[in-house]
């Protein structure tokens, strides 16, 4: 958390010694939703689906060469993480499972981007930190065992238990977009992770499935930008 507070305060104090120099830097607001899922080499990948979540937050907008190219750091709080679908899967030991429910990471994101304005027509990409707040595993996992027998189910021990996850996270950012002269801009990105999310040692979350795996997420917002143009 240490690195997260250090980031954003970076960002608020390089934000105001830019606001003092430059009269055409604008504040604004973000709001959308991420489709998420994971990438990387996953085990039984085909249990794993899309999800949406929602992403809001804020923003600033410091131009470098006028109505044209600009630095656009945001501070978003941005749920993404995956569907089970309920597709029976074989374990190592020969057991038959299969997993019902969602799991939900809440992250603050920090994107800081550069960005092109081409007559209202944006490009823009950038680095991305990213820190995990928290998560929800809602999981339900049934079980069949190999020799036979009656089936068990068992829910996640503990649904926001973070132990086993990374939650310091770098990754990048690029997208395009739209944005009229009154601020109001449509944006399509997508976002991926540089470093996998479950700790390299743990081999018990979701049986070890996720060891290798990294978060990924098209985004869909609405961005307005304080001040017409």
């Amino acid at each position: 958390m240490k690195k997260s507070a250090f980031l954003i305060g970076a960002l608020f104090a390089t934000t105001a010694v830019s606001s003092a120099q430059a009269q055409d830097v604008r504040f604004g607001l973000r709001a959308g939703a991420n489709y998420s899922n994971l990438s990387g080499n996953i085990k039984n990948e085909n249990t794993y689906n899309n999800k949406i979540g929602f992403l809001g937050g804020v923003m600033v907008n410091i131009p470098v060469v006028e109505n044209f190219f600009s630095v656009q750091p945001e501070i978003l709080y941005s749920q993404k993480g995956f569907d089970n679908k309920p597709t029976e899967f074989t374990t190592v030991l020969g057991a038959k499972q299969k997993r019902e429910g969602s799991v939900n990471y809440n992250y603050l994101d920090v994107p800081v981007l550069l960005k092109i304005n081409a007559g209202g027509f944006i490009v823009e990409a950038g680095p991305q930190y990213s820190y995990l707040l928290g998560s929800n595993n809602e999981t339900k996992t049934t079980t069949t065992p190999a020799l036979g027998g009656a089936p068990s189910t068992t829910q996640a021990n503990d649904k926001n238990d973070v132990s086993g996850l990374n939650r310091n996270e770098l990754g990048y950012l690029a997208g395009v977009g739209y944005q009229a002269n009154n601020g109001l801009s449509l944006s399509l990105r997508y976002t991926g992770a540089l470093s996998d999310f479950v700790k390299s040692d743990d081999n018990t979350y979701f049986n070890g499935d996720l060891k290798n795996a990294r978060h990924s997420a098209f985004q869909l917002s609405l961005g307005y930008l304080i001040g017409s143009k």
